[in-house]
């Protein structure tokens, strides 16, 4: 096991941990919680997460990566392309391409690398139709996190996450119960003792009439914004600034 002094995080809405209430009017997320595991075991360590909700993964690259070669930090999460993948016309071939030159850059400075398969979209009503899309993409990053030596946290195999019970109301972001397991399992992928990340949830009967009322409220108060800032070219994250910038001591 690597001893990590320093972390960066880089991606979109999950890695800056929507929808999981932190202090100061910011989001917790997985890579919060990582990181206040790490510093447990040094006082010293430090952390940075230029994540922003909304980027494509052009803009990850371009924004985020430089910055992070520039910080030489042990360790550097890099999560992006689902907000790519729910775009018409996005092809997963070229996406590859493109991650596969900033993970080359991000593991020249000696960092290790953290790579992410989402989760299996078969659940969720609005992504079903593109799971073949998805697939195509994380099985490029399986391929990417080996040719350059990464660590993969694969989400597609968590079956803890497939409960609606992981996820917030939008259904597209994780709940403080999501992101807490996927911190589990990136700890276990880093080799550090954490909590289980697998996850047996208990069952439940959900009323047909009840499930209706639900997907219809999510319809109007969900997927209709969405769509609407889709169409007028508009991101949730316009204007906003990563919540961590600097690579700074925790707590």
């Amino acid at each position: 096991m690597r001893h990590y002094k320093s972390f960066v995080a880089l991606g979109d809405s999950f890695t800056e941990g929507l929808n999981d209430p932190g202090p100061h009017g910011h989001y917790r997320g997985w890579a919060d919680r990582v990181a206040e595991r790490l510093a447990a075991d040094d006082p010293s360590f430090r952390y940075a997460n230029l994540a922003v909700r909304g980027k494509l993964l052009d803009q990850v690259i371009a924004e985020q990566v430089p910055v992070a070669v520039g910080m030489a930090p042990d360790l550097v999460s890099f999560c992006a392309g689902g907000n790519d993948l729910l775009r018409p016309g996005c092809d997963p071939d070229v996406m590859a391409k493109k991650l596969a030159h900033a993970v080359r850059d991000l593991r020249a400075g000696g960092a290790d690398v953290l790579l992410f398969t989402g989760v299996d979209p078969r659940d969720t009503p609005l992504m079903r139709r593109l799971r073949g899309r998805f697939a195509i993409f994380y099985l490029h990053l399986r391929s990417i996190a080996d040719l350059y030596g990464c660590r993969l946290v694969d989400q597609w195999s968590m079956q803890g996450l497939r409960d609606w019970r992981a996820w917030s109301a939008d259904r597209l972001h994780m709940n403080e119960d999501g992101h807490r397991l996927v911190a589990a399992r990136v700890l276990d992928v880093l080799g550090v003792p954490f909590d289980d990340w697998r996850k047996d949830w208990p069952e439940r009967s959900v009323d047909p009439r009840a499930r209706r009322r639900e997907d219809a409220q999510w319809i109007r108060e969900h997927l209709v914004p969405w769509m609407s800032r889709r169409l007028r070219g508009v991101s949730s994250g316009d204007g906003l600034s990563p919540k961590r910038p600097e690579l700074t001591p925790w707590g």
